[in-house]
This record gives structure tokens, sequence and C-alpha cells, in this order.
């Protein structure tokens, strides 16, 4: 049986906290248990070899991956805070 807790999600989720306390596994794992996607901010800053994704670009990624109306993202990028925090900047 499915818990009630759970049969209504949030509509956005943030997942927030300092380098390496879990954010990702967090998001992953609520995420699933609520059936919603998963946006992982650090997939979308950098390229292969941690090279910093040009921040431009980013943002539009941020912003296509955001637009939905449920979702469990986890980072925290100063740069897109705006995008996921507050919506669509455009």
């Amino acid at each position: 049986m499915k818990s009630r807790a759970f049969s209504t999600p949030g509509r956005r989720i943030s997942v927030v906290g300092t380098s390496g306390w879990g954010k990702t596994t967090v998001g992953r794992a609520l995420a699933d248990r609520l059936g919603i996607p998963f946006i992982e901010l650090d997939a979308l800053a950098w390229l292969p070899g941690w090279t910093n994704r040009p921040l431009a670009e980013g943002r539009v990624l941020v912003e296509e991956r955001t637009r939905g109306s449920v979702w469990v993202v986890d980072g925290n990028y100063s740069k897109v805070r705006d995008i996921v925090w507050v919506g669509r900047t455009r």
C-alpha cells in the first residue's frame, strides 16, 4: 500500500546542502519515491573532465529542465538559483 504522505508530491523540490552531504543521493531517492523527474545540477554545470560549462549554456539547460510542474533538483549553484527557486527568468 502506498503511503498517503507520498500520494501528492510537492510540486518543485530543491535539495541543498554542503559539498559531499548527499544531495544527489537524497534527491534521486526522493524523486524515485515520488515518481517525478530528478535534475542533477552538477550534470548540467560540468562538461567531461570537470570542465565548466559556459554559464549562458548552463542556464539554458537548467531553464529547460525545470519547465515542468513537478521535479526534484539537487545542487547549490547560485548562478542558477533564480531559475530553480523562483522560476524561469524569461
